[in-house]
């Protein structure tokens, strides 16, 4: 026992209980204080224990045990209603709504005892004056529950006609309920035009809009509604996560991650809740997670995952395998228990289709990390079908076509024909030499003999040219090896023989051209690598070697296109390596200019996926330019261009640098889109922990940013999991601590906001710069205070005071006093040590307007009348601790000083600081009138309508200041107006 005593004490524990977390602990508590009010012998006090703990028993798992103590409470009302109050009579017959969904809920009760008791709720609200609102609202339940949809239309629209009264339901969760009965009926858009005033916040309560936001899941996929689909589960789940008592809604979250491809998703909210598996206090829910559950695990087993580990009951390990078909056995039984008792097939029907539902979207990207539990499909398309077991000849014109036109798959393609044809057997020397050309392009350094090799078939073909071509393929390679010079020797010797044989006739321009490109290739290499030892005169030298190689390459191939793509390539690449050759040597606008015109030449090849490279050359070099405008059609120019062509990291990368020039550009809503799409294909290329981490740091400042906040919370939570100082740096590690604790802050949630912003101090600590550390701890510092966390809010007021002095920042020096002034003033050093740190405010105040010069005087004069005013408004406040009137008409008489002193302040700032100096007039004014002047009250009311006479009506703080001021006019005029004699 906790030793309660009196009737007092006992609210006090159940209002704090009432505020502890939903679950058994706060259930036993309940049950422990009911005990205690029966030792009270204060009839009324039982009552309100019986009623604390049926409210807790309701928003928990064990619904099943609030049936005791409502009987108990009837019976008492029945014997005694005299020791009701007002309050504890309507709470009774408010949970008659409870009992009638509690007992519907419990597949044990008859259905003829549910329909009695819903009998004895429309009876008693009858006697009690109440509407019938409630009683067919719950009429509709049950109906809607046994199956019989012409009786539930009947209680539908009799619960819609009914006036709303002190029993129905707050508009919030009848909203609810009735989307809920338009979802049955197959009419998702309606359901999801009544749900609209609670999900924009119009309605709301203890569970709403919890409920709506999972409960639209489902049908806002099946319109297509993706977008919000996946802001409805990040701010739902988030909403739900803690309360124990929601376990249907959040099988509506597990759902909706089973039909949308997040299957890893929903294994982590299964392994989140375990409790739910087994908690038997509310069938009802219970039916719906196990239904969603074998959903779950039946999609895994289509996917090839059965024999994966999942989250289950405890006791044992589980198989996605083994747990769906635990679940679908529970499920199936529970069903039947309640198409038992209620003699249809509803609910087993219901049960059945849910479970069997198929994925409304193959993969809906949440922005949040999960491992895709299921191999990521191939995101370039599949190679071109071909019939089943081509023949050689079909697979040799195939690799051909493929490699003429420099198709994606082409090695791909060759691969298939050498395994078609070990060793090249019955082929001709012209195919094997293409064979082991490719198979050399394939294997990289390794490649190199086979690029001999290669060579030596093209020439037994009787093609020379393609033989030198081969050979300055292999001489590249090895320049990319880091043998630069020796691949320099080996292509001279080939670049001398093949123009010699060009020009004899002996080949043509594609070949030539092969190894001119090879020769200016090789070249560049040269160039990169003196410009990375930083070999400026060797580089110089380089340059001007390369350049004319290009310009060589360009010669050769220009007016040679024709339907070429190869030479059209070759001169599109050239063009490339003359725009790099330009950046190295500062020249950007033409290095942009050379960029654009290769990615124009792949385009109109026809090779669109080649010109990817070089856009994104031109948006760095934009972005360098400070040309936002520029980067941002270079990019959209290489995710139109790439397409399936690149590869997920690609994909992912040109997103995320997207979303940044757009969020750079005000755009945070398109931002967010692209930082979602680089999250996603970064998961894709199993780069969650690296680039997935920063486009969901990005993904949740943009959300921030449009002020989702629930949203932009459950990302940045994501996207902290993964980052770490070592890998991205120590600085979008802060940034996102600081997003997450202003979204915390904006979502009330203050102790959770104050963590987050004192790690993201504790790391800008050691920084060179101490403005972010100053900032964040400040931040820190109201989160606290918000919190109810006073010491610690003053704590690291005081932390950000030093800062703040340290850095020369007076303004919010003197923020951090008041703050720290009110915290004392409410606090156990009381009025004396809160009058002191407002002077400390005021002096600081003082000796920035001072220094302060010109047009730099306006913001601390603002912030110094503003503190006077504060410090008045304390001093005011604090004279209630004053037990004699002369310490109180003194404090009071102090208050006006300051706030006089806060007039002058403002006045001395002219229009900018009118509101100011007129918030303080009134301040005074009310102060004189306290003190018994009401002529000197007067005056500053008149003072505050002259100020404002043709102000402009509309403004509000002109037309609320006008309001106050007549209202004090008003209120001296009758303090100072004579008592009229009594009439006898």
């Amino acid at each position: 026992m906790s030793g309660i005593t009196d009737f007092d004490a006992l609210r006090r524990a159940l209002a704090a209980n009432s505020a502890e977390p939903e679950g058994p602990a706060r259930n036993a508590r309940a049950e422990q204080l009911l005990a205690e009010a029966e030792q009270l012998n204060v009839p009324l006090a039982v009552i309100e224990a019986l009623g604390h703990q049926l409210k807790v028993y309701n928003y928990s798992s064990e619904k099943d045990k609030m049936f005791v103590p409502f009987a108990r409470l009837l019976r008492l009302w029945d014997e005694r209603p005299e020791d009701f109050d007002e309050d504890e009579a309507h709470s009774l017959h408010w949970v008659f709504k409870w009992m009638s969904a509690g007992m519907l809920d419990q597949p044990h009760v008859p259905l003829a005892s549910v329909e009695k008791w819903l009998g004895e709720m429309e009876h008693r609200y009858r006697l009690a004056g109440y509407s019938e609102r409630a009683v067919r609202s719950a009429e509709l339940s049950v109906a809607a529950h046994i199956g019989d949809l012409p009786r539930a239309e009947r209680a539908y629209a009799a619960w819609l006609a009914a006036d709303r009264d002190r029993m129905a339901d707050c508009p919030a969760c009848e909203l609810h309920a009735q989307g809920v009965w338009q979802v049955r009926c197959g009419r998702d858009a309606e359901a999801l035009e009544l749900w609209r005033p609670v999900l924009e916040g119009e309605f709301a309560c203890a569970h709403e809009p919890h409920t709506v936001l999972a409960s639209s899941l489902a049908p806002l996929l099946r319109l297509g509604r993706t977008e919000e689909a996946r802001a409805h589960h990040l701010r739902g789940v988030r909403l739900v996560r803690p309360m124990e008592s929601m376990r249907g809604a959040y099988a509506d979250h597990v759902e909706f991650c089973a039909l949308t491809g997040n299957e890893a998703r929903g294994l982590e909210l299964l392994a989140e809740r375990p409790a739910y598996f087994t908690d038997t206090g509310h069938p009802s829910s219970r039916l719906d997670f196990m239904a969603v559950v074998t959903l779950l695990m039946d999609r895994l087993t289509e996917l090839g995952l059965g024999g994966q580990r999942v989250p289950g009951p405890a006791g044992r390990t589980w198989t996605a395998r083994e747990l769906g078909e635990h679940a679908r056995a529970e499920a199936e039984e529970l069903a039947e228990r309640f198409d038992r008792r209620n003699g249809t097939s509803a609910v087993g029907d219901r049960i059945r289709a849910r479970m069997a539902r198929r994925p409304l979207a193959e993969r809906l990207p949440l922005g949040v990390r999960t491992v895709r539990p299921a191999p990521a499909p191939v995101a370039a398309p599949p190679a071109p079908e071909a019939p089943e077991e081509p023949g050689v000849a079909a697979l040799l014109a195939e690799a051909r076509r493929l490699s003429d036109t420099l198709r994606p798959h082409a090695l791909e393609a060759w691969a298939a024909l050498a395994r078609a044809v070990p060793d090249g057997a019955g082929l001709e020397p012209r195919a094997r030499a293409e064979i082991a050309d490719h198979e050399a392009m394939a294997r990289g350094p390794e490649g190199v003999p086979l690029f001999d090799r290669a060579a030596e078939l093209y020439a037994e073909a009787g093609d020379p040219g393609e033989a030198l071509a081969a050979r300055a393929r292999g001489a590249y390679v090895r320049a990319l090896a880091g043998e630069v010079e020796a691949a320099l020797a080996a292509v001279t010797g080939l670049y001398d023989e093949v123009l010699a044989l060009y020009a004899a006739g002996g080949t043509g321009v594609r070949q030539t051209a092969s190894v001119v490109m090879g020769r200016a290739r090789i070249l560049m290499r040269r160039v990169h690598e003196a410009a990375g030892r930083g070999a400026e005169r060797e580089a110089g030298q380089a340059v001007g070697d390369a350049e004319a190689a290009v310009r060589e390459v360009l010669a050769l191939v220009e007016g040679h296109g024709g339907d070429d793509v190869r030479l059209a390539a070759r001169a599109a690449e050239a063009r490339a390596m003359l725009a790099e050759l330009a950046a190295l040597t500062g020249d950007a606008e033409r290095a942009a200019d050379l960029f654009r015109r290769a990615a124009d030449g792949y385009v109109t090849a026809g090779l669109p996926w080649f010109a990817v490279e070089y856009e994104v050359q031109v948006a760095a070099l934009a972005h360098q330019a400070g040309d936002p405008a520029g980067a941002e059609r270079a990019l959209r120019a290489a995710l139109e261009h790439g397409g399936p062509y690149v590869e997920p990291v690609g994909r992912a990368q040109l997103h995320l640098q997207l979303a940044e020039v757009l969020g750079g550009r005000d755009a945070p809503a398109e931002a967010a889109e692209h930082a979602l799409e680089a999250a996603h294909w970064a998961d894709e290329a199993g780069e969650s922990g690296t680039l997935g981490a920063w486009a969901r740091q990005q993904l949740g400042g943009f959300l921030l940013r449009r002020g989702r906040y629930a949203e932009a919370a459950e990302v940045l939570e994501s996207a902290l999991a993964d980052l770490s100082a070592e890998t991205h740096g120590d600085g979008l590690v802060v940034q996102a601590r600081w997003w997450l604790g202003d979204c915390l802050g904006e979502l009330g949630e203050h102790r959770a906001a104050a963590e987050q912003r004192l790690k993201a101090a504790e790391l800008a600590r050691h920084w060179p710069e101490q403005q972010d550390h100053a900032t964040l701890a400040h931040l820190a510092a109201e989160s606290l205070g918000s919190a109810g966390l006073d010491e610690e809010a003053d704590r690291a007021y005081a932390r950000a005071g030093d800062l703040w002095r340290t850095l020369g920042n007076a303004q919010f020096l003197v923020r951090s006093l008041r703050a720290r002034a009110w915290l004392a003033l409410g606090g156990e050093r009381g009025a004396g040590h809160a009058r002191a740190l407002m002077a400390e405010a005021v002096r600081e105040g003082e000796a920035a307007l001072a220094a302060a010069r010109g047009a730099d005087r306006e913001e601390p004069a603002a912030e110094l009348g503003g503190t006077h005013r504060q410090f008045a408004e304390l001093l005011a406040r604090s004279a209630s601790e004053e037990a004699e009137d002369a310490a109180i008409r003194a404090a009071f008489e102090a208050a006006l000083e300051q706030m006089t002193r806060a007039v002058s302040v403002f006045a001395g700032l002219g229009a900018a600081g009118l509101h100011g100096r007129t918030g303080a007039e009134l301040g005074a004014g009310w102060l004189e009138a306290d003190l018994g002047r009401p002529a000197r009250a007067a005056a500053h009311a008149r003072a505050v309508l002259a100020a404002y006479e043709g102000a402009d009506d509309t403004d509000e703080t002109v037309r609320t200041r006008r309001e106050e001021a007549t209202q004090m006019l008003e209120a001296v005029r009758e303090a100072s107006a004579p008592e009229e004699p009594e009439q006898g």
